[in-house]
């Protein structure tokens, strides 16, 4: 039983990492919104 604890402390913890660090993305990184612009050439169409 005492494995089985420590599995669920150990799944529990890197739960909790990977929760804070996709908070801390999504609260403490500013996206600049920007404009694209790309050329797109068509196909020449055939007669």
């Amino acid at each position: 039983m005492p494995s089985l604890i420590r599995f669920l402390v150990v799944v529990a913890a890197l739960a909790g990492l990977v929760y804070g660090g996709l908070y801390a993305l999504a609260n403490f990184v500013k996206v600049k919104p920007r404009e694209i612009t790309q050329t797109i050439t068509l196909p020449k169409a055939e007669k």
